[in-house]
């Protein structure tokens, strides 16, 4: 079998040999009867066929989600053997940047260790933090925030670059200066790029030397930014931790190594300016 380029590539596979166990129709016939008896013998004979077909149906549901998920552990765990990373379930994420401490809760459901690029170690995983709210009845409800990020120690920048935010841009030019009064210890960089200008907001911290900046974002590496980045591409950089994420969780491999090459392009970036 050929590797999987996606997480449902395997789904079919997966559900097909569920099906093909005769433990699975048992149960599915067991919880169907079950329901169809109940249903002739508290309501009538027709609300119990009813019942048995949804209860199958339900089944037949629940298998494929089974499937569904079994066809995805099995697409990261041939994606992170195939390209040297070390896989790990859920778990935390150090809360070195804001996107990394947002929400009421926030983990990783999913995380691969090891090279992002050559001579570039770090972590690419399906992060989420979860809000709660609640309305003015009491009712909570939570919502989730999904993003793919890469991350990347690069700590010899930490000296000339403490803190810089590149983020997609949204929202109108004419709120930029209204927005800004309230950034705090944060400034809007401007560079001389239209292009970076329109897809990009960047900030750094007031101390910042504007030099070094304009260094680090050499014509060359503003031309990856604009051309060659991801969609929606977007890194953070915290006291030498670098952040590089999407939004929602990326489960095809294309996808993937095109999020982990960037990262690395970026913390590679860093690196190389921090040591002229």
């Amino acid at each position: 079998m050929n590797p999987p380029d996606d997480a449902n590539d395997l789904r079919g596979f997966h559900f097909k040999r569920l099906l093909g166990k005769p433990l699975t129709w048992a149960l599915l016939a067991i919880f169907a009867i079950a329901a169809g008896v109940a249903g002739a013998i508290f309501v009538e004979p027709a609300i119990g066929a009813a019942a048995a077909a949804a209860t199958f149906l339900l089944g037949l549901l629940i298998v494929f989600a089974i499937a569904d998920s079994q066809a995805e552990d099995a697409f990261f765990t041939a994606y992170a053997g195939q390209r040297g990373l070390a896989l790990a379930g859920r778990g935390p994420l150090p809360p070195a940047t804001p996107l990394l401490r947002k929400g009421d809760d926030r983990y990783a459901e999913r995380s691969m260790a090891g090279p992002l690029a050559d001579g570039v170690d770090g972590v690419l995983a399906l992060y989420t933090y979860e809000d709660e709210t609640t309305d003015s009845e009491g009712n909570r409800q939570t919502n989730y925030y999904r993003y793919t990020v890469g991350l990347a120690q690069v700590p010899e920048c930490a000296s000339f670059v403490p803190e810089l935010y590149c983020q997609h841009k949204s929202g109108l030019r004419a709120l930029e200066k209204f927005e800004d009064v309230f950034r705090g210890s944060k400034e809007r960089v401007k560079l001389e790029s239209e292009a970076l200008d329109k897809r990009y907001e960047i900030f750094a911290g007031k101390a910042q030397d504007p030099n070094r900046l304009h260094q680090l974002f050499s014509p060359t590496f503003i031309v990856w930014l604009t051309d060659s980045a991801p969609e929606k591409f977007a890194f953070e950089l915290v006291d030498g931790t670098l952040c590089c994420y999407v939004k929602g969780h990326k489960t095809k491999a294309t996808e993937l190594d095109t999020i982990r090459a960037a990262s690395g392009a970026v913390a590679a970036r860093l690196r190389e300016e921090s040591i002229e």
